[in-house]
């Protein structure tokens, strides 16, 4: 894999299709607009950064702004075409508009740690959820209506909605608990293995949901009986994790690889994960994966990023390190960006549109 960087010829993809900004305050995370035209970072400094797409090019035009009175800790896209949602440690949930304005969902008492939405194909139904404390609030896509606020056993590290929206899943210490969203009496599904759980995500065919524990493994749940599935070996925690397209491979952070656990002949169960390429002696620290075709991308502790074909195993560079930890990373819903930051303030938008 090394060798494979290493000799890449020429400037990176960075450095021939993309634009980069210095900010003040670490990436705390990144998101995509669900129209694909806009993108998002925000900072531990409670800035905003919005780069419309025909400036994705040219950072200097990047519209800043200071949204939160402390750090963002949450970012997504709204549940509409276009606009994100915004948690943050002052107690606020905020929404702000494409073209920068903000707006205020909610003023609190806890935290904001964790938001998520979920939106139809056709950009009319959606749903809100964001996390504080032990509780977990779901809202109509407006913003303003209250659906239901599921209580759970410790304080939530993660939140999830199915493909289809119709079922939300929350990890939190010694498991997950998985809801109906639109159920008239909230009954919960409890998904228990012991231990502290940080993380979550679930199979985009339903058939999965896996955290990841502070022990530094995954737990899995086939959802269609139960049954456990454990994946370990990793050297340190595993802070990011996301489903392929088809749900084919379930890809994470936590090596000096791309790891990467088969979902499919059976699998992961007794299957040994594959490697989609890294960089040898530095720690992947974010993966996503793209929409449209069956590649990842990768972040890693020193600041470089790369993307991986997991059918070829060709490596691609995108920005070589340098510099601190990347911490956030998105693919644009149309696969014609890849977004990142890191922990020294950089943020960065690669446009991969064809030419």
């Amino acid at each position: 894999m090394s060798d494979t960087v290493n000799d890449a010829m020429g400037p990176t993809l960075l450095e021939r299709r993309g634009a980069i900004r210095q900010l003040e305050g670490h990436v705390t995370g990144c998101a995509i607009a669900r129209d694909s035209q806009q993108v998002a970072f925000v900072t531990g400094e409670g800035d905003v950064v919005l780069a419309d797409r025909a400036d994705w090019g040219r950072a200097d035009a990047w519209n800043v702004q200071t949204v939160h009175d402390g750090a963002i800790l949450a970012v997504a896209p709204d549940a509409a075409p276009t606009g994100f949602l915004t948690g943050g440690d002052d107690n606020t949930l905020r929404r702000m508009a494409a073209d920068g304005s903000v707006s205020d969902l909610v003023r609190g008492r806890r935290w904001i740690e964790h938001v998520t939405t979920w939106c139809d194909d056709k950009g009319k139904g959606g749903v809100i959820a964001f996390a504080s404390g032990r509780q977990v609030e779901l809202r109509d896509a407006g913003g303003h209506g209250t659906l239901k606020v599921l209580e759970h056993p410790s304080t939530v590290s993660g939140i999830v909605f199915d493909a289809k929206g119709k079922r939300i899943a929350a990890s939190h210490y010694n498991g997950a608990s998985m809801w109906f969203v639109q159920a008239k009496v909230d009954t919960v599904r409890p998904l228990e293995w012991k231990g502290s759980h940080i993380g979550i995500a679930i199979h985009p065919g339903g058939e999965a949901l896996v955290t990841s524990m502070q022990e530094s493994e995954l737990h899995g749940w086939r959802l269609s009986d139960g049954h456990n599935m454990r994946m370990s070996g990793y050297p340190s925690k595993v802070q990011s994790m996301a489903f392929t397209r088809n749900g084919k491979w379930l890809v994470t952070s936590g090596a000096d690889t791309i790891v990467m656990w088969p979902f499919f002949g059976g699998g992961p169960m007794g299957k040994p994960p594959a490697e989609a390429g890294g960089i040898p002696g530095v720690m992947c620290t974010r993966v996503a994966c793209h929409p449209v075709h069956d590649i990842v991308a990768a972040g890693f502790a020193d600041g470089s990023v790369l993307m991986a074909d997991t059918g070829a195993q060709r490596i691609l560079p995108v920005c070589m390190g340098g510099g601190e930890a990347v911490s956030a990373l998105a693919f644009s819903p149309d696969g014609c960006a890849l977004a990142f930051g890191t922990e020294d303030g950089r943020a960065s938008v690669v446009d991969l549109s064809a030419r």
